[in-house]
């Protein structure tokens, strides 16, 4: 009797040690935090990035990933709006026309290599180089100059005053890159930032990795694991949420809406935003350039009726600078031509649009695909003769930049949230062949832009902002469809994620439960 006890107590003891053993490795592997829950995400999104370098892209897609592994001097707070510093940690403004930037110290890049003063010189003087032809270059165009003060001070020098400088330093594309990196090797390819996340492997049309930066200055993010899936199909991503596979898609859909509010264990967040879709025209074709046929489209399009169906995922306003952006005015919200098809047939008939070919090619997005729908069927019933061409996201934008297009629907997220950095890159002459697509030439127009940029008096900006927006609205270059409503959904496990108005999204302090 007393042998088989001894035999048992062994038999217990050993077990103990066993279990102990495999906790132990369990606990090491890097895959799950103190809970024992696995501390990997996956993003779903509908198309892949064009490249993970923000000099060299400018696309929301694409700035997704940048803002995990990137990092600005600038961030704007989304709950306040204002501009706070992040990799700067102060500056002052000696004179209208010089900013002084003090960096944080003891910042590495994911490579290894300093983060200081000679590293924010070298990536905007590369975002300035005409050579390289940034896309977003125009954020920067009123700099004269980037001077290294120290190793962690930054001399800016404008031209002129420059109003809306913070905002635009705030700017995903205005990230901080490793000199090191992007002179030897493609940052496209292989992003080096100073961000919580580090870049592990893009494979075109699947999917991007990233791990968490065991280095990053404010602290390990838990996450250790970050997966941005290539998902075509919009209600596919939505199955692979229900099953797990997916934990996290952003830019609900309307129609996939009720079916993701219907999933036990998925929180959706919505707040109204900044992003504005629209509806614009190339402006070097006829009749597009034509403020008469413009006129008619815009009277035949119900843009409330449009806007009915986005079930509270959008708001209805005729202003260029929507609600949450600096420069709007109330004044502008209904501007623009209203929905009037019987003024609309009359323009057409009075000069000779009748049975117009016109061809509206859209992205292969859903909420793209929709507005196309819609617009195809109510300028059929006005007299126009329209069909539908839909590209993969990256072809759409360089066949828009090349102006390969008559009409087009596009959005813009203002990440700045400042009515100058809406106006200046998109619709003035300073930026056609790059980011004005439309190629839309006012010098008016133009004066007024540049008029709200040169000044740092906030309300001389507002005034010269709000005559530009209405301009811009009686020449309909854009017709804005809706100002979105931001929203984001994930699994129930997912806890920490904050989206802000302008869309954007960090995944820092996120973790899963």
């Amino acid at each position: 009797m007393r042998k088989q006890s001894v035999q048992w107590f062994v038999f217990i003891l050993l077990a103990i040690v066993t279990l102990a053993g495999c906790s132990s490795d369990a606990s090491e592997s890097g895959s799950d935090s103190g809970s024992g829950v696995s501390q990997e995400l996956t993003y779903a999104t509908t198309s892949d990035v064009v490249g993970l370098s923000p000099i060299d892209t400018n696309d929301s897609v694409s700035s997704a990933v940048i803002e995990q592994v990137y990092e600005t001097l600038f961030v704007r707070d989304p709950e306040t709006m204002e501009i706070k510093p992040r990799l700067a940690e102060s500056y002052e403004t000696p004179d209208d026309t010089t900013w002084v930037i003090k960096l944080k110290e003891g910042i590495k890049f994911h490579d290894g290599t300093p983060f200081n003063a000679e590293a924010v010189k070298y990536t905007f003087d590369q975002f300035m180089s005409e050579e390289r032809a940034a896309p977003r270059a125009s954020l920067l165009e009123p700099v004269e100059s980037v001077e290294v003060r120290d190793e962690y001070t930054v001399v800016i020098k404008t031209k002129e005053p420059y109003g809306p400088l913070l905002a635009a330093l705030s700017h995903t594309n205005a990230s901080i890159v490793s000199p090191k990196a992007d002179k030897g090797g493609d940052l496209n390819q292989n992003p080096v930032g100073t961000g919580p996340f580090v870049f592990e492997e893009w494979v075109q049309g699947s999917h991007v990795t990233l791990s968490k930066n065991e280095d990053y200055w404010q602290g390990a993010p838990q996450l250790e694991k970050v997966t941005m899936k290539v998902v075509p199909e919009y209600s596919t991503a939505v199955s692979m949420m229900q099953t797990g596979e997916v934990q996290f898609i952003d830019a609900i859909p309307t129609e996939q809406l009720p079916r993701i509010e219907s999933l036990k264990d998925v929180e959706v967040q919505k707040r109204e935003g900044t992003p504005v879709y629209y509806l614009g025209f190339n402006m070097n074709k006829e009749p597009f350039n034509d403020i008469n046929f413009r006129k008619a489209v815009s009277h035949a399009i119900n843009r409330e009726a449009y806007v009915k169906q986005l079930n509270g995922l959008g708001t209805k306003n005729e202003s260029i600078i929507g609600p949450k952006v600096f420069g709007y005015d109330k004044g502008a919200s209904d501007a623009g031509y209203s929905y009037d098809p019987e003024k609309a047939k009359q323009i057409i008939e009075e000069n000779g649009f009748e049975g117009q070919q016109i061809t509206l090619l859209a992205a292969n997005r859903e909420s793209y695909m929709k507005m196309a729908e819609i617009v195809q069927a109510q300028l059929s019933e006005v007299g126009l003769n329209v069909e539908i061409e839909t590209m993969e996201w990256g072809t759409f934008l360089d066949t828009t930049a090349e102006g390969n297009f008559q009409m087009t629907f596009l959005g813009w997220s203002n990440s700045t949230a400042d009515g100058s950095e809406l106006l200046y890159p998109n619709l003035h002459s300073d930026n056609i062949g790059s980011s004005n697509r439309m190629g839309y030439n006012n010098s008016e127009f133009d004066k007024l832009v540049d008029q709200s940029r040169v000044t740092v008096d906030q309300e001389v900006r507002k005034q010269k902002l709000m005559e530009a927006n209405l301009m811009a609205i009686k020449d309909a270059v854009w017709i804005p469809m809706h100002h979105g409503v931001v929203t984001a959904a994930y699994n129930k496990s997912v806890k920490g994620l904050q989206i802000d108005p302008t869309g954007q999204w960090s995944l820092y302090n996120v973790h899963i439960e």
